[in-house]
């Protein structure tokens, strides 16, 4: 039974693309350690069962790269995190005190490809978002605020947030950032404490919390200086405390600041019951955030984050999701595979417990009037030089560019199948590729060119010669075509056939092939007639092993030997050539040649015949 919902009033209807990887519950920080990323495939089951699928589209996104991670992170962070694994973390210990990586921050299983989901996510949500494809981008997966540049920190490896922030800068001029965790965004805020193109806005505990950073004299340096708002809370704040800041300040920022796209951090740890938590926040009062940030019309970014009580969490998030969604969730948690976990009540809802509220009002509406004067002392919406957007290199090669337009009742559209096809460029070289003479690139002419000669100065066993030599009668050659042999010995031995070789075709070549090296019309002239010139003498060219039979078939030899024998070295005989010239003659090797077969009854001739047909 699915569970009710119920339209919002009143609001126009948004398109929201929700993003989810079902492999992000299988990794695990280890036993004993808050973060459970569980919480967010139960967040999802929540979301399916109440049927929110019908009023927004569900996208798995294509993990991030560590080209990709590096547009913000060193490359040596990167690689650290890619190479780094429980089995081999021993070999790290001193890159692991570098980057802060062991304690909070465990190395387990999966570590990249757990960082790759998060990080996929809010840069393809950023992506959307800037290119006019939905309204809201929900990605529960991301949110890590506390990872730096070269550093893991706070449970956090990748900083998805300032990767998804530096897509939407290339489209929009600029950018607020808001964090309604319980802990500072110290990650996102470092990185961009010196630019007035992003403003961060973080509502936090200050004072003996972890990270130690967000107090409202940190405003940013040189040109940021200003676009760095600290909002330091106290325990136990209530929903009513909290939208007293909240609400009047965002209000001011984004009349003031006017940025072109939002990004919204949902920690849930400053929910009422967490784990590390210190806030008195129920999931109507945290829930408030977002619908108030969403009223501004602004395409926006919800992000995931902190929170460690799970059942609280799955809650919240999906809850917020289906207020992204233009729907109130109903009371009754529908029936799901994490039922269990949300009893003994089964509600959907997160109340808050009776902590005292050390946030008074004289304090809040301090701090109120601290950031009202800070931004009073800066210009409003900042300009930007016009430039090009600047493009990666997927920009132009948009896969799901047209996907919109596709029909959705067509199961398989033509776009899924184009994926499957293999580029002509995408197959790989082997890895020893470039080694031991290897090519990267091979020219087909030179290979071409190669062969020719190869076939000209093949070094095989060389033809026998005798009395019956082609030099006696030269116009008895054997023919040129492949004749059937078996495994020789004896006198096929000393005709220079390889003893114990397998029944099969050798092709016979006549020796009066010219030299590589050789001028063709020197070559010619010394051939007239079949007799090649040695100085003032003269040699014959010796004939094949293999007489041709009187009516053009092949000839077929038996092995008297019984047996194979080892196979010969490889012998050459030096040839006299025109002009006193050595050249080397040899059998063609059986796959090297490929001559035409002479015909039943005519008389063979050799494939080597000269310029006048001798």
């Amino acid at each position: 039974m699915a569970g009710i919902v119920e339209p919002i009033m009143g609001e126009d209807k948004k398109r929201v693309c929700y993003f989810f990887d079902s492999d992000i519950g299988n990794y695990h920080y280890g036993p004993g350690h808050p973060m459970k990323p569980t919480r967010i495939r139960m967040c999802h089951s929540l979301v399916m069962n109440y049927g929110l699928y019908k009023q927004m589209e569900i996208f798995r996104a294509k993990p991030a790269t560590k080209r990709e991670m590096s547009q913000f992170h060193t490359d040596e962070y990167v690689d650290f995190l890619y190479r780094i694994n429980p089995d081999n973390e021993s070999q790290f210990n001193k890159e692991q005190g570098k980057y802060n990586v062991g304690d909070d921050c465990p190395i387990f299983d999966g570590l990249f490809e757990y960082c790759s989901i998060s990080a996929g996510g809010s840069m393809e949500g950023a992506a959307r978002l800037s290119r006019d494809k939905c309204d809201i981008a929900v990605n529960w997966a991301g949110g890590l605020h506390h990872a730096k540049k070269a550093e893991a920190s706070g449970f956090c490896y990748v900083n998805d947030i300032v990767l998804g922030i530096l897509e939407l800068l290339r489209y929009h001029q600029r950018v607020l950032y808001v964090d309604i965790d319980v802990h500072h965004g110290d990650g996102v805020e470092e990185a961009f404490y010196t630019t007035d193109r992003v403003m961060t806005c973080s509502f936090h505990k200050y004072g003996e919390f972890f990270p130690g950073t967000g107090d409202i004299n940190d405003i940013g340096i040189n040109k940021g200086k200003g676009y760095a708002i600290n909002i330091p809370l106290r325990d136990g704040i209530s929903d009513e405390s909290y939208k007293s800041i909240f609400r009047p300040v965002m209000k001011r920022i984004i009349e003031w600041y006017q940025p072109g796209a939002i990004v919204l951090q949902c920690g849930s740890d400053s929910l009422a019951g967490d784990r590390l938590g210190s806030f008195n926040l129920s999931m109507r009062g945290h829930a408030a955030c977002v619908q108030y940030i969403k009223s501004f019309n602004l395409p926006l970014l919800m992000l995931g984050g902190g929170g460690y009580t799970v059942k609280s969490v799955s809650r919240t998030w999906a809850y917020e999701t289906g207020l992204a969604a233009g729907v109130e969730l109903g009371g009754q948690i529908p029936n799901n595979e994490y039922y269990e976990y949300y009893g003994p009540d089964y509600e959907l809802d997160v109340k808050p417990s009776n902590m005292t509220d050390h946030n008074r009002r004289e304090y809040l509406d301090k701090i109120r009037e601290q950031v009202f004067e800070k931004l009073r002392d800066k210009p409003a919406a900042p300009s930007v030089q016009i430039h090009s957007v600047p493009k990666l290199a997927h920009d132009d090669e948009d896969e799901n560019e047209n996907e919109d337009n596709e029909d959705k009742d067509i199961r398989r559209p033509m776009r899924l199948w184009d994926k499957e096809k293999q580029h002509e460029a995408s197959l790989s070289d082997s890895e020893d590729e470039g080694l031991g003479g290897r090519r990267h690139r091979q020219s087909h002419r030179e290979a071409s060119d190669k062969a020719s000669s190869k076939r000209r100065r093949s070094k095989s066993p060389p033809l026998g010669s005798g009395p019956g030599s082609a030099a006696a009668h030269p116009t008895a050659a054997a023919p040129a075509s492949a004749v059937p042999v078996a495994s020789t010995s004896g006198a096929a031995a000393s005709a220079g056939v390889v003893p114990g070789s397998l029944t099969g075709t050798l092709p016979v070549v006549s020796s009066n092939a010219p030299p590589a090296s050789m001028d063709i019309k020197r070559w010619a002239a010394g051939v007239e007639g079949g007799v090649e010139s040695s100085g003032g003498g003269s040699k014959a060219a010796s004939p094949s092993p293999y007489p041709a039979p009187a009516d053009g078939g092949d000839v077929e030899m038996t092995d008297v030997s019984g047996g194979p024998k080892p196979a010969q070295p490889e012998q050459t005989a030096p040839e006299a050539g025109p002009q006193g010239m050595e050249v080397e003659t040899a059998v063609e090797p059986q796959n090297e040649v490929e001559e035409a077969a002479p015909e039943p009854g005519k008389p063979a001739i050799a494939s080597d015949v000269g310029p006048d047909g001798a």
